[in-house]
């Protein structure tokens, strides 16, 4: 199924943890850390479970009307005159990546530009059934979707997690207490990306625990999950028909974009990198950021 996008972004080598969850969360190539909701000509699969159900073009926006929510998770930020408005601080953000991931780490796993709106965009989508790859702070992992079987007995394969070891192992390389507080020190930034979204009286933060909650709540299936190869019907017939992969148990095709991602990348994989969530989540939650 083609890789569906929204037309703008509004509707850390001890390295960052922020940077993790970054990846994580999106490859945490859901996503998709890096991927490509599979879908292929016949020849050439590539790509993971995907969700048929049409994708909104926009999340559902907070009414502009409802009444401001105290943050559960606070964020006391210090204004920074040198932190520059959100539409002309890719330089900085990208500066701070590199600083602290380095410039080749930064070139192979991150897409920096409007890295901010792309992070909270994602981070917003992955509890739903869709997260556009268009908007993924992160690079596709090299490589293709690995499918073991033939015909109607086609699983999962468990060679296809090699492809996120390099992803978990820089993840696993992450500092949280740095990482977090790079986050805090941009954080104006991604509140902001926020309110853009369409959530002006609601708080990133509180979003971003939300969602790592809502990942490691990801199941964690005993055995690779059987696939099945579905045609894409086209309003024009096709000699070769573009087709992708779903799941053949209902409730895994039904899960979340953020799910399926965790599931993707392999048992071992995904639960490294909830052990890293977690790291990451007690840096962040609970008002933690408004005791440093």
């Amino acid at each position: 199924m083609a890789d569906r996008e929204f037309d703008d972004f509004r509707p850390a080598r001890e390295s960052s943890l922020w940077i993790t969850v970054v990846l994580v969360v999106l490859a945490l190539g859901a996503g998709a850390v890096w991927w490509r909701w599979m879908h292929q000509q016949p020849v050439a699969v590539d790509a993971l479970p995907a969700v048929s159900a049409p994708e909104p073009e926009a999340p559902a926006p907070v009414p502009a009307a409802a009444a401001p929510t105290e943050p559960q998770n606070p964020v006391d930020t210090t204004a920074d005159a040198a932190l520059p408005r959100l539409d002309d601080a890719d330089a900085t953000v990208r500066a701070a990546l590199a600083e602290l991931l380095g410039a080749k780490a930064v070139g192979n796993f991150l897409q920096t530009d409007a890295f901010v709106p792309r992070f909270v965009a994602t981070v917003d989508n992955l509890p739903r059934e869709h997260a556009a790859a268009r908007m993924r702070p992160v690079q596709r992992m090299p490589g293709r979707f690995e499918v073991s079987g033939k015909g109607e007995a086609q699983t999962l394969s468990l060679d296809n997690g090699a492809r996120y070891t390099p992803f978990v192992l820089f993840a696993e390389s992450v500092n949280a207490q740095k990482a977090a507080a790079l986050y805090q020190k941009l954080y104006p930034l991604f509140q902001q990306a926020y309110v853009e979204l369409g959530y002006p009286n609601r708080h990133f933060n509180d979003r971003l625990v939300t969602v790592i909650d809502h990942l490691l709540q990801a199941p964690e299936p005993a055995t690779p999950p059987q696939l099945k190869l579905v045609e894409i019907k086209g309003e024009v017939p096709s000699e070769r028909p573009w087709v992708h992969y779903e799941f053949v148990d209902p409730a895994l095709q039904s899960m979340s974009a953020g799910h399926k991602m965790m599931v993707r990348v392999g048992l071992v994989n995904e639960r490294r990198l909830k052990a890293k969530l977690r790291e990451f989540r007690g840096q962040i939650a609970g008002g933690a950021l408004a005791k440093k």
